[in-house]
């Protein structure tokens, strides 16, 4: 069945060490450490939306923060305070920290749709097509690319919540019992090929189809008649001035 549990990534732009407040953390002494400890606070803070939280309810102290950052009490603390005063971090009321900037760093997604993204860059990079001088990226940016990830983990979800099972190695086919049990009656040899091929060209192109058990019975059928023999047609005429 298709794994839609959610994880979290932190996202950087490319001039986030040129941000004032990393310049002049990093410009101090011990500050390139600082600055490592800061960034392994936000991603530990992103599963709890930027509270750096072991669980819902327990906090981290800085003692815990030493721990996980496997650094000196004493250097954490000190990180802790500048941290403090250049506005990347704030106490909350309940007392625990809390990571200032998160919002503008924090990504959400699926590993269903790192499959088909991890999918995707992999077809491209072996064969991306160019246009006009271009490449592929230029007739689908990244905004486009991104929302059509969003429709496709969409209809995923749907297809799971009718009780299609999901099949493939990117858990994107979805068929019902009875079309399993047909596909496999009219093509027993080769019914799991299909199967995988569907469901790697769906999570390399991002096309969808109306229904998964026609297309792979269409494809089936096509590969089936490239492959027959062809027929000879010989011609049993007698013609004038010959005998049978």
């Amino acid at each position: 069945m298709s794994d839609n549990r959610k994880y979290y990534y932190l996202k950087l732009k490319e001039n986030y060490f040129d941000d004032d407040s990393i310049v002049l953390l990093e410009s101090m002494q011990d500050g390139v450490l600082y600055s490592n400890i800061l960034l392994k606070l936000y991603l530990k803070s992103l599963k709890h939306g930027g509270r750096l939280q072991l669980d819902e309810d327990i906090p981290y102290t800085a003692q815990m923060i030493a721990t996980i950052t496997r650094q000196q009490i004493g250097t954490v603390e000190r990180a802790l305070q500048i941290f403090l005063k250049l506005g990347l971090v704030e106490v909350l009321d309940s007392g625990t920290f809390y990571m200032s900037n998160i919002e503008l760093l924090i990504g959400q997604s699926s590993t269903e749709a790192e499959r088909k993204r991890a999918a995707r860059l992999q077809n491209k990079s072996l064969s991306a097509p160019r246009t006009n001088g271009g490449h592929l990226s230029d007739i689908r940016p990244p905004e486009i690319e991104i929302e059509l990830e969003k429709e496709i983990e969409i209809e995923i979800k749907r297809e799971i919540e009718k009780g299609h099972p999901a099949y493939g190695r990117y858990q994107n086919v979805f068929l019902t019992d009875g079309e399993l049990a047909d596909l496999q009656a009219s093509f027993p040899t080769v019914w799991g090929q299909y199967i995988e091929k569907l469901s790697e060209y769906m999570a390399s192109t991002g096309k969808r189809y109306q229904s998964h058990a026609a297309t792979i019975r269409r494809w089936a059928g096509e590969d089936a008649k490239k492959a027959a023999p062809p027929s000879r047609n010989r011609d049993y005429s007698v013609k004038e001035d010959e005998t049978v």
